[in-house]
C-alpha cells in the first residue's frame, strides 16, 4: 500500500534559525553593556577642573606628568621622573613610549603647544623640546626622552605666569588610598 500523502521534508533552515538569533541577541547585549559602561565610567570623574590660579602662577604641584622613554638608555625615564618628582611634579606614569615612537632628543605632548603646563615642563629641560599639541582634555603632559637627551636643568623654572583672571584647567590629582589592614591589595 502506498501513502496517499507524501511525507514533509525537514527544513534545514529551521535548525539554523535559533543559533543565529542567539548570536545576534548576545552581540546586542554585549554592545549595550559596553556602551553603558563607557557612559558611566567617562562621566563619573572629571578629567580636569577649571580654576583661577593664586598669584596667576602655575607651579609644579599642579601638573600631572607622564615620562616615557622614546629611545634613550634603559632607566633614563625613571631618573628624569625622579628628578622632576623632587621638584614637586605629580608623576603619573613612567614607561617606554606607548606607541613605540622614537624621538631624537626630547618631545612634550599636551593639550596645546603654549599651554602653561607645557611651558613649565619645558623650563625644566636643558634641551629645546619639540612641542606636540594633541588636544587632550585632561591637561596632563607626556615627556618623551630620546637618545640625545642630556638631563634636566640644575635649577628649573619654579613657576610659569598665566594672564590675570584666566582660568586654567588643572588635572584631577588622584592620591592613592591607604589599604585597610587585613585586606589584600591585589
Amino acid at each position: 500500500m502506498t501513502a496517499i500523502h507524501p511525507q514533509p521534508r525537514p527544513h534545514s533552515r529551521a535548525r539554523w534559525r535559533t543559533p543565529i538569533t542567539m548570536v545576534i541577541l548576545l552581540g546586542i547585549l554585549a554592545g549595550g553593556g559596553w556602551w553603558g559602561w563607557k557612559a558611566i565610567s567617562s562621566s563619573a570623574d572629571p578629567t580636569c577642573v577649571a580654576q583661577k590660579l593664586p598669584n596667576n602662577r602655575l607651579v609644579p604641584k599642579q601638573v600631572v606628568l607622564n615620562v616615557y622613554n622614546g629611545g634613550a638608555r634603559a632607566g633614563s625615564a625613571g631618573r628624569v621622573a625622579e628628578a622632576l618628582k623632587k621638584r614637586g611634579f605629580n608623576i603619573n606614569k613612567i614607561s617606554n613610549e606607548p606607541k613605540g615612537d622614537k624621538v631624537d632628543v626630547v618631545s612634550l605632548r599636551g593639550a596645546s603647544a603654549n599651554a602653561p603646563e607645557m611651558l613649565l615642563i619645558a623650563g625644566q629641560l636643558n634641551q629645546k623640546a619639540v612641542m606636540v599639541a594633541d588636544g587632550r582634555t585632561d591637561h596632563t603632559v607626556d615627556l618623551v626622552i630620546g637618545a640625545g637627551f642630556g638631563s634636566v636643568k640644575l635649577k628649573g623654572s619654579p613657576s610659569v605666569s598665566v594672564p590675570a583672571g584666566t582660568e586654567v584647567c588643572l588635572p584631577v590629582i588622584r592620591t592613592p588610598q591607604p589599604i585597610p589592614s587585613g585586606q589584600n591589595p591585589n
